[in-house]
């Protein structure tokens, strides 16, 4: 996730930006579902996942934000 959008703010053109936020984004459910899922096999405590997920969440946001610019 972090490499996409350091790769995105590399980016000559905005629609290619926009694109590697997207898979960034997407990148950001995939870490937040293996949280759960680390979660629910007993990997992590439920403390540590529901403050990862938020994170998660607000990424999401933030770059659905930098999407829709």
């Amino acid at each position: 996730m972090c490499l996409n959008i350091a790769e995105a703010s590399g980016r000559g053109s905005s629609p290619d930006q926009k694109r590697v936020y997207a898979i960034a984004r997407g990148e950001a459910c995939e870490a937040a579902a293996a949280l759960d899922i680390g979660c629910a096999a007993g990997d992590c405590s439920v403390e540590a996942a529901q403050a990862s997920g938020a994170l998660a969440r607000r990424l999401y946001a933030l770059l659905t934000g930098l999407i829709r610019a």
